[in-house]
């Protein structure tokens, strides 16, 4: 399975970051590539609540997959919160 070299807490910071200053979201930059590369850590903290969130999968997540690998996965990134 390929995996990602970004952190995952990162790329959901980044999403969050994109969809309030990109057009492509909420926000009014055509180009906002450079203004998420410099806010995204403003949304680690959100990032890491929905995580939190989703460490429970709900009943389709679970009978999609194994609800212990899940739960290992979540826990992995929230422990390496700051």
């Amino acid at each position: 399975m390929p995996t990602s070299t970004t952190p995952a807490i990162e790329r959901i910071a980044r999403v969050l970051a994109g969809r309030q200053l990109s057009m492509n979201g909420e926000g009014s930059d055509p180009h906002a590539s450079g203004a998420v590369d410099a806010s995204w850590p403003d949304h680690v903290d959100d990032a890491y609540a929905i995580l939190h969130t989703l460490r429970e999968p709900d009943e389709q997540m679970a009978q999609a997959g194994d609800v212990a690998t899940w739960r290992k996965m979540i826990g992995a990134v929230l422990e390496r919160r700051p």
